[in-house]
């Protein structure tokens, strides 16, 4: 489920959730829901997600088990 990736990414980062809403620009309660699976998360925050995570979104959405680098173009 895409909501332990989201968990183990920012664990792996060494960031709290407030450090990582903070990057992305939204409140640590908004955050904690969409780790918990309460809210979906809306793509464009999935987008924020991973580059703040540096990982792809295929990870968090389980579509590989590779915790790969976020490309940028």
């Amino acid at each position: 489920m895409y909501t332990e990736r989201l968990l183990l990414a920012r664990e792996k980062r060494g960031l709290s959730q407030k450090e990582l809403s903070e990057k992305i620009g939204i409140k640590q309660q908004q955050y904690a829901r969409y780790e918990k699976g309460i809210n979906i998360i809306p793509i464009t925050y999935l987008k924020d997600i991973c580059i703040a995570l540096d990982v792809s979104a295929d990870y968090i959405l389980g579509l590989t088990n590779e915790i790969k680098s976020y490309k940028r173009d």
